[in-house]
This record gives C-alpha cells, sequence and structure tokens, in this order.
C-alpha cells in the first residue's frame, strides 16, 4: 500500500505539472494518466475538484492573457476590411439560382463569371508593373480598391437587368461589368490587403483572415435568409404554358445594397486602420514601412558565440518528387473547385429544383470558411492525409459531375433523396476541396525560398485552365443540357 501511495503522489505532483502549462515527455503523461486511472477509486473527490479548477483557472487566465495583450479596436477593424476582400464575388455567385433565369445565358452565367474572374488577374499584373515603374503607397490603392467594391456593389444592384447585344447575342453586360470590377478587387487583394498587416503585431494576421472567411460566410448565411421563394411551377396561360418562378424573401436589388453596406464598412475600417494614432501603436516592434507593401523589421541578428542560434523552419523538408507532386496536384484541385465545378453547378442541381441549387450554392459558400476555420484546430499535416482527403472526395465529385453530364435527367430526379444527396455531395466537394488546398499551402508554408510564390502561380494556373475548357465545354458542346420543367 506504500508502494501505490507513492506512486499515486508521484502522479499526482505529475499531472500538476502538465496543468501548470510545463512540457513532459509523452511516455510520461500516458504513464501518469494510467496510474491514476487504476488508483482512482483511492483518489480523494476533493483532489480531483480541486485538479480541475485548478485546470480551468490556468485555461482561463491563458484567455485573459491573449486579449490583454491585443487591442480590441484593432481587431474589429481587421475583420470588418477582411470582409471586402472577396464578398463581391461570393454574393455574386450565391445570387446564382436568382439570376440564372432572369438573364440571357440562362444556366451558362456561371461558366461566364468564371471566366470574368480569371480576367480580374490583371488587378495583381497591375499593381505589380505600378510599383516597378512608379512606386505608390499601398493605401492608396487599398483606397481605390475598396471605391470601386462600393461603386460596383451599387451599381449590381441597380442595373444587373441591363443587357446588350454583344457579337450578335443578347448578353449581361451590366452583370459582366461589375463581375469585373468585384474580382479586381479580389484578385488585387491577395497581394496587397494581407500583406498590408505586415506592418502589425502578427497576432492581428489571424483576425484579418478571419474577415476574410467572413466574405464568404456572411453573403451564404444572408443567402439564407432570402431564399428562392421555392420550385418553379409551370402554369396554363391563355398562350400556352408558362414557366412561373416564386419570389424570395426580397430581391437581388437589397441583396446587394447589404453588399454594398459591407463594403462601406470595409472601406470605413481601413480608413481608421490607416489613420487613427491607436491603431499605429499595434505596428510591429522596429518596423519600417517604405513604398508598396515593403517592411523592414530591425531585428537584433545574433553574434558569433552567442548563445541564441537561427532555428530552423519548422516542418519536414519535402522531396524533388513530393515537391512537385503536390504543385501538381494542388492545380489539378483548383482547377475543378475554382473553375469546372462552378461553372456546372446549375447543370447538376437545377433538375432537382431551385431550392436544391439555391442550397447547394449557398452552403458551397459558406463550406469553404468553414473548411478554413476547422483547419486552424487540426494542425495535423502530411502527405499521407492529404492524398486520404482527396480519396475521400473523388466519390463525391464523381457523383456531382455525373448529376451535371447527365442533365436534364440526373439520377433520382423528382425524389427527395435526390435532393438530399446532390446537396450534400456538392457542399462536400467545395469543402473538402478548400481543406485540402490549405493543408497543401501549408505545407509549403515550410519549405522556405519561393514557395508560397510557387503555390500561387499554381493555384491561378489550374483556376486558369479549368476556366477555359469548362467555357468551352458549356457554351461550344452539347454535354450539359438545359432542363425545362415545362416542356
Amino acid at each position: 500500500m506504500e508502494t501505490e501511495s507513492v506512486i499515486h503522489n508521484k502522479n499526482q505532483g505529475e499531472l500538476q505539472q502538465i496543468v501548470e502549462g510545463r512540457s513532459l515527455p509523452t511516455e510520461i503523461v500516458t504513464q501518469a494518466q494510467g496510474s491514476s486511472s487504476r488508483l482512482g477509486s483511492e483518489t480523494p473527490p476533493n483532489e480531483n475538484s480541486q485538479l480541475l479548477n485548478t485546470s480551468m483557472r490556468m485555461n482561463l487566465s491563458k484567455v485573459r492573457a491573449a486579449f490583454a495583450n491585443r487591442n480590441a479596436l484593432v481587431d474589429v477593424l481587421a475583420v470588418f476590411f477582411g470582409v471586402g476582400t472577396w464578398i463581391g464575388i461570393n454574393s455574386t455567385y450565391v445570387q446564382l439560382p436568382l439570376l440564372v433565369n432572369a438573364t440571357p445565358e440562362g444556366w451558362n452565367l456561371a461558366s461566364y463569371i468564371v471566366i470574368i474572374i480569371q480576367i480580374g488577374n490583371i488587378g495583381p499584373l497591375l499593381y505589380t508593373l505600378l510599383q516597378k515603374i512608379a512606386p505608390i503607397k499601398d493605401s492608396f490603392i487599398i483606397y481605390f480598391l475598396l471605391a470601386i467594391g462600393i461603386i460596383a456593389g451599387f451599381c449590381m444592384a441597380f442595373l444587373y437587368p441591363i443587357t446588350a447585344e454583344i457579337l450578335g447575342a443578347e448578353r449581361s453586360l451590366a452583370i459582366f461589368v461589375n463581375v469585373f470590377l468585384f474580382a479586381l478587387v479580389g484578385c488585387t487583394s491577395s497581394v496587397l490587403f494581407m500583406p498590408y498587416f505586415g506592418r502589425f503585431r502578427d497576432i492581428y494576421l489571424v483576425t484579418y483572415l478571419i474577415g476574410e472567411g467572413l466574405s464568404g460566410f456572411l453573403p451564404g448565411v444572408l443567402a439564407l435568409i432570402q431564399g428562392v421563394g421555392g420550385n418553379d411551377q409551370c402554369i396554363k396561360t391563355d398562350t400556352g404554358i408558362e414557366r412561373f418562378s416564386p419570389p424570395p424573401r426580397f430581391g437581388t436589388q437589397t441583396f446587394f445594397l447589404v453588399v454594398s453596406s459591407l463594403f462601406i464598412a470595409s472601406f470605413v475600417s481601413f480608413f481608421l486602420l490607416d489613420q487613427l494614432k491607436i491603431v499605429r501603436n499595434e505596428y510591429a516592434e522596429s518596423v519600417t514601412i517604405g513604398h508598396g507593401n515593403t517592411y523592414e523589421y530591425n531585428v537584433k541578428q545574433p553574434k558569433a558565440g552567442d548563445d541564441e542560434v537561427p532555428t530552423k523552419p519548422e516542418g519536414k523538408q519535402l522531396s524533388d518528387k513530393n515537391y512537385r507532386g503536390l504543385l501538381v496536384l494542388l492545380g489539378v484541385v483548383c482547377m475543378f473547385s475554382n473553375a469546372i465545378f462552378p461553372s456546372i453547378m446549375s447543370f447538376g442541381t437545377l433538375p432537382y429544383g431551385n431550392i436544391a441549387y439555391h442550397l447547394a450554392v449557398t452552403l458551397s459558400s459558406i463550406a469553404n470558411p468553414v473548411a478554413c476555420f476547422i483547419a486552424v484546430f487540426v494542425t495535423n499535416t502530411s502527405i499521407r492525409n492529404i492524398i486520404a482527403l482527396c480519396v475521400i472526395t473523388i466519390p463525391f465529385a464523381t457523383y456531382s459531375m455525373t448529376t451535371a453530364v447527365m442533365s436534364p435527367n440526373p439520377p433520382l430526379m423528382n425524389k427527395v433523396m435526390g435532393e438530399i444527396l446532390v446537396v450534400i455531395s456538392w457542399t462536400a466537394v467545395v469543402g473538402l476541396a478548400s481543406y485540402i488546398r490549405l493543408k497543401i499551402t501549408t505545407i509549403f508554408r515550410y519549405q522556405g525560398g519561393r514557395s508560397l510564390v510557387l503555390v500561387g502561380a499554381w493555384t491561378q494556373i489550374g483556376s486558369f485552365v479549368g476556366a477555359i475548357l469548362s467555357f468551352i465545354v458549356v457554351n461550344f458542346t452539347n454535354v450539359f443540357q438545359t432542363y425545362d420543367p415545362c416542356a
């Protein structure tokens, strides 16, 4: 009994060290937990309660310390600033269930939007060229871009029904122009908005990324509230049978006015970030701000003989084979998730009804930021896990592609189970693809050199190739066909 008492006291001491935040070898923790479970019947209940209370107090202390060392105003402004990145494009996507039936392009509208978004990549190219020819403060360009977003939001709200004849066919000119302006803001934000936070302490980059995630989440929630009114109905009239689409709770005009107000909030937030002295107090220590997004940190370099030595980058270095393989995989994932699937989603879901299409588009928009949010807490990243995720994604991607190719008569059409499966499948494809992209990016973050530049390049290459392929197949072949419930 004395031996067991000694062991018990030793285990209690080791567990107390864990509570106090000290690090112990894994085998000691496991041994202590196993011994405690065997002797749990002899542990006084009040000691267990005290241990639990101590653990809770320590966790709360860590939370308080994290918030005590930051400025809540900067956090709020960073979130609203991040919302202004991709909210225009995401808002357009979630409005497609209402726009496809009111535009000359019909179900092909998404393929046009995907192409226009790729044209928006001219923004980063112009920005890079401008900084080489005549460097301008990045804040001036950010003001300009957010102003474009505000104007495009208002124009989309009031002018989206305007069409014009282009190359002998009626086209949604107003939508195309405004989508290009939205894409200009979104694409350029990737090389401008996030790097702007290089001047701040690194803790504020997380809140900015939360705002960027909300640029997809907020339009999705707003679209769920808006609804689509219901599935199309066929009504007999004096001239024959006509299709009637029940109206949503509020229209596209109101939707984009809300989007414009969010752009205004982003503009005001950036103005305060750029001008308030209390905000500048949160800049990184010893940072020198140059033209464009160039920052220099006056970090003390260790001298020869110092105890401090540079640490190696975290994470395992990739072999050349794995390095190239992951880049190709990233390009393929982006080709399908950023271009091909968005272009054909209308064909794969609209035969099941407007509600199914609306839910698939909206939940897919929400799945992207949710996947990124989950990745913050699930830190385990390896090539094996990425391959496993790809294998899990393949059945969902195959079913989604099958529903689009078999339009206007996809599997389980006019059945509730069919609607449920198609919504789950399309949402899962987008969510898993977003998670895979983020995990691949996380691996390349630790490879050094220009690895993240290559990640961005392969992302754009894959998206561009997918946009061209989907546009040609959707608009110049009969592979994907529309469905008319009143035919």
